[in-house]
């Protein structure tokens, strides 16, 4: 798999003292959740940021900043898309005041050693279209364009792609670099065995994902609703479970790709059932062989939790997307707990990507037993279907010159 461009990176930048008195301009995700006072609900973006920003700093930088936030209508600022939030929260973390700058596309005042946040760029008329004319506007800002941004690495946007076109030099932030070496190392080099867990809802939205692992991975762990399609392309009977049968043929094509490359997609031998799905139905473990038509497969059973914690133990490269149960209620969340604790005992290297993932993390509070935890959901699943990734795209062009 072709993940890894070779691209500019902004610490060799600052290594080889490209970046004093220069104004660099830093395309951040500080795309956070707010509550409906407009304060900041979980921080771990913006704390994400600050490295980039700080390296600019030292460097003797004049730093500019910028982000998106929720869904604005281009052209139409409201104050619900403010970054103030933000800039208070940035200012907190780096220990001193970060100004916040509206209608900035025209032109920008920083001077070295100064940090701007400049406010939500898409607010900017033709940010989403990438329209040439402000990407140009953008570039001529800056000398140098830092990308920093992984969550927004898969779209093509005006401050992610065609800022990166026109700047006079182009390059990754410490995040995206981190990113990039993190997927290159799970999936570019992986250290085999390379054991991927994809669990979710639905096969339809993770197929390309499965077919592009299952000519790549030693194992392939299904969990979720996912699993249940795979249940039925096994000839198992799965009651009322959240499936897709009309995908069967994809899911029998997957493990008959697996097989012939000597690999394997292991279908679960026991199950925890309900009636119901309800944080407080009665939790039932039986034999993957004996659901009823009127049971709902809501986790993988003890058994199937403890052979798939053995492979993951063994793995050299662990893949990690998805619970393989719903893990949000907790009679139904042992098999996601025992996966995410072998993942936290093995010696492997593991990446882990996707909102349900770090929630789990969170919950088991495995955050620094975890190889690298992604901070991009899209993108990151974008990688795992093979995809290169615009803003890898356009800064290896930019760094081939």
């Amino acid at each position: 798999m072709n993940v890894l461009p070779n691209v500019q990176r902004f610490a060799d930048l600052i290594a080889a003292g490209k970046v004093a008195d220069q104004r660099v301009f830093i395309r951040a995700d500080l795309n956070v959740p707010l509550n409906d006072a407009g304060q900041i609900t979980e921080d771990t973006r913006v704390r994400a940021s600050i490295p980039a920003i700080e390296m600019a700093l030292k460097a003797g930088a004049a730093v500019m900043v910028t982000s998106h936030l929720g869904r604005p209508t281009e052209g139409e600022f409201k104050p619900e898309d403010s970054l103030a939030p933000v800039a208070k929260r940035m200012g907190e973390l780096l220990g001193r005041e970060v100004p916040l700058v509206a209608n900035w596309v025209d032109g920008v005042d920083v001077k070295p050693g100064q940090v701007v946040l400049l406010e939500n760029c898409r607010v900017n008329k033709g940010e989403k279209k990438n329209s040439e004319e402000l990407a140009k506007k953008m570039a001529a800002l800056c000398d140098i364009f830092v990308h920093d941004a992984f969550g927004t690495a898969h779209r093509a946007e005006a401050s992610t792609y065609g800022i990166a076109q026109f700047a006079k030099i182009a390059c990754a932030g410490p995040l995206l670099a981190a990113e990039i070496d993190a997927i290159s190392k799970a999936l570019a080099n992986p250290k085999r065995p390379l054991v991927a867990i994809v669990a979710g809802s639905k096969v339809s939205t993770k197929l390309t994902i499965l077919q592009s692992l299952s000519k790549n991975v030693d194992g392939l762990i299904v969990g979720g609703g996912i699993a249940n399609t795979f249940l039925l392309a096994a000839g198992l009977k799965i009651g009322k479970s959240l499936a897709e049968p009309d995908l069967v043929g994809e899911a029998k094509a997957v493990i008959e790709s697996m097989k012939a490359r000597g690999a394997a997609v292991p279908i679960p031998v026991d199950v925890v059932t309900a009636k119901t799905f309800a944080a407080d139905a009665p939790a039932t473990v039986k034999a993957a062989t004996d659901v009823a038509d009127d049971d709902l497969i809501l986790d993988i059973g003890p058994k199937t939790a403890a052979l798939l914690a053995e492979q993951l133990k063994a793995a050299g490269t662990v893949v990690w997307n998805g619970p393989v149960g719903v893990f949000e209620f907790d009679a139904f969340a042992h098999g996601t707990e025992t996966i995410a604790r072998a993942i936290a005992a093995s010696d492997a290297f593991s990446i882990a990507g996707g909102g349900d993932t770090l929630a789990a993390i969170a919950k088991y509070g495995i955050e620094d037993q975890v190889g690298y935890i992604s901070t991009g959901g899209g993108a990151f699943l974008e990688v795992l279907e093979g995809k290169t990734l615009p803003a890898f795209e356009i800064l290896a062009k930019r760094a081939q010159g």
